[in-house]
């Protein structure tokens, strides 16, 4: 069973930053490709950055591209997101998931849900004045 855990999120004003972390076991991300995504109400679900499990390759969504920034961290077993400069359409709910793909760069829609096996639960990050 693969267990994830996100944390991180919370309410911050625009142009502010918040640091979204996805921790699993060191085994699940060694294994797992690991993607965030995030839903705002009333709107589909969209893929916004993902870090392949073979060589560490990351990528973004142009929505979030130059603010964000999706990194590992093997002595926390963390899967980590740096949300820089966040605006209010930044707000939802903020989610990590976990792929057996293990090297994103060969799969143009890589931000599409179905590639992903696992998810978890969600943090809700708001950005408001």
């Amino acid at each position: 069973q693969v267990h994830l855990v996100e944390s991180g999120g919370g309410l911050v004003q625009p142009g502010g930053s918040l640091r979204l972390s996805c921790a699993a076991s060191r085994f699940i991300l060694d294994k797992y490709s690991i993607g965030w995504f995030r839903q705002a109400p009333g709107k589909e679900r969209e893929g916004i950055s993902c870090i392949s499990s073979s060589d560490g390759s990351t990528f973004y969504a142009d929505s979030v591209k130059g603010r964000f920034t999706i990194s590992r961290d093997n002595a926390e077993n963390t899967v980590s997101l740096q949300m820089n400069s966040l605006k209010p359409e930044d707000t939802a709910v903020y989610y990590c998931a976990a792929s057996s793909i293990d090297k994103f760069g060969i799969i143009p829609t890589r931000f599409r849900g179905l590639w992903y096996d696992y998810w978890g639960q969600g943090t809700q990050v708001t950005v408001s004045s």
